[in-house]
């Protein structure tokens, strides 16, 4: 239920974020969400992509800082106040979500929601018992 999300540390200057691009298109890493943090000094790029270990290798070549982790991704429907629901349910059952980031499947009308959280398995098993979809790695990558 784990999903492997790469982090990538980036000085928060002109090009950085284009040389990730570059190096992942050079090889055909294709990126299927992402989210950026930053501060005025640097940044932080959070990407499920197709080839997480592969993108980790490259990058690191590069000079990167990189990180893999574990996020969940959770498929729900795109309606409002689904967003609040699963906040809800997470404030209830004391769930720290550390951050979130989502995207819309265009050919549907689900959204997948990625959120990284302090207790990973308490989380898994609060959204699963309470009739949440809870997407494979595999089933992320096909997207």
């Amino acid at each position: 239920m784990n999903i492997q999300q790469i982090s990538v540390f980036l000085e928060n200057k002109p090009g950085r974020l284009a040389n990730v691009a570059l190096i992942l298109k050079e090889n055909k890493i294709n990126v299927r969400a992402l989210t950026i943090a930053d501060t005025s000094d640097f940044g932080i790029l959070r990407m499920i992509v197709n080839k997480p270990e592969q993108a980790n290798e490259v990058l690191k070549k590069a000079g990167f800082t990189v990180k893999l982790n574990t996020v969940i991704a959770v498929e729900i429907s795109d309606r409002e106040g689904i967003f609040y629901d699963i906040m809800s349910l997470c404030d209830k059952n004391d769930l720290n979500i550390e951050y979130t980031y989502s995207f819309v499947e265009q050919h549907s009308n689900m959204a997948i929601l990625f959120l990284r959280f302090e207790n990973g398995d308490k989380a898994i098993d609060v959204l699963t018992k309470n009739g949440y979809k809870l997407l494979r790695d595999e089933e992320v990558r096909k997207i």
